[in-house]
């Protein structure tokens, strides 16, 4: 079965760390990881790797992805830079194409307009706050949080933000998920075995 790109944000200032989890088992579950750029020049994380985007972000259609995934970046808070990613975030769930944000983009997507009417999680409610959204009364304090086509995360919980991812797409399911999760979010070695079952 051919299965459609996943499309990684990338720009200035993103937190490099938050999609790796999700990055790394996607593309071992068979999907190519493209990167999306605000154009193809290269943009530098805040890590300091400096990333190539294989396309620019009006180059990408909804219909040519399984996911959008949006990490964090202090552009998020520091500028309107990117904006047009968040309108882009309405475009693919306007179309049924489901989007993953996690630390500062999701308040990106609550300046949008997008977190208004979807129960939603981020670092602490009252960070979201401060963009002035209307769905306050839908922020969920947990680690992750997936409604109506839509992931949040807050910015330390990159593996609870790639369970949701992998649970969304059916990369993982049930007790191989559950036990994915345990390894790499609570250094479970019990839960080795039921991977290695399930190779």
């Amino acid at each position: 079965m051919t299965r459609k790109p996943v499309h990684l944000a990338v720009y200035d200032t993103y937190a490099d760390w938050e999609t790796g989890h999700a990055t790394a088992y996607l593309a071992r579950a068979g999907y190519d990881i493209r990167t999306l750029g605000p154009t193809t020049a290269p943009v530098r994380s805040i890590g300091g790797l400096r990333v190539q985007p294989d396309l620019a972000l009006d180059a990408v259609r909804p219909e040519d992805s399984a996911l959008l995934i949006l990490p964090g970046a202090d552009l998020w808070d520091t500028s309107d830079d990117l904006a047009p990613f968040a309108r882009k975030a309405r475009e693919f769930l306007a179309a049924g194409v489901p989007v993953a944000a996690i630390c500062g983009a999701t308040a990106g997507l609550a300046r949008e307009g997008l977190l208004d009417d979807r129960a939603h999680t981020s670092a602490i409610s009252f960070y979201l706050a401060a963009t002035g959204y209307g769905g306050g009364e839908r922020y969920v304090d947990t680690d992750a949080v997936t409604d109506d086509g839509l992931i949040t995360a807050g910015p330390t919980e990159p593996v609870a933000f790639a369970r949701e991812i992998f649970g969304l797409l059916g990369v993982y399911e049930g007790e191989v998920l559950d036990a994915w999760y345990r390894l790499f979010h609570d250094s479970d070695a019990s839960a080795y075995e039921v991977l290695e079952k399930a190779q």
